[in-house]
């Protein structure tokens, strides 16, 4: 709820938000970041694109994957990539 006591607009809270991070000192953070950063790790641990758009409350698929994909894709292939680097084999022997 606003000071007025109404409920705020999309715009408004997100005003809001930027306003209560900027006091904090982390003026990277924004009220989309968190969202997005809220729905990449319930995407990384096996939300599905339709328990995505539940939780945050977006109408289309597309906004689910547009936001998703990219950061847990890459989160899954890094870790199914791990086991390709080996400390017995072509490590660097100049003591690095």
């Amino acid at each position: 709820m606003t000071d007025y006591g109404k409920p705020f607009t999309e715009a408004g809270l997100g005003n809001w938000f930027r306003d209560r991070c900027d006091e904090a000192g982390l003026p990277q953070c924004t009220a989309h970041g968190l969202k997005k950063a809220g729905a990449t790790i319930a995407a990384e641990t096996g939300a599905t694109t339709r328990q995505l758009m539940a939780m945050f409350d977006w109408a289309s698929p597309t906004t689910a994957e547009v936001h998703t994909r990219a950061a847990a894709a890459q989160k899954r292939l890094a870790g199914e990539a791990m086991f390709l680097i080996s400390l017995e084999f072509g490590a660097p022997t100049d003591g690095c």
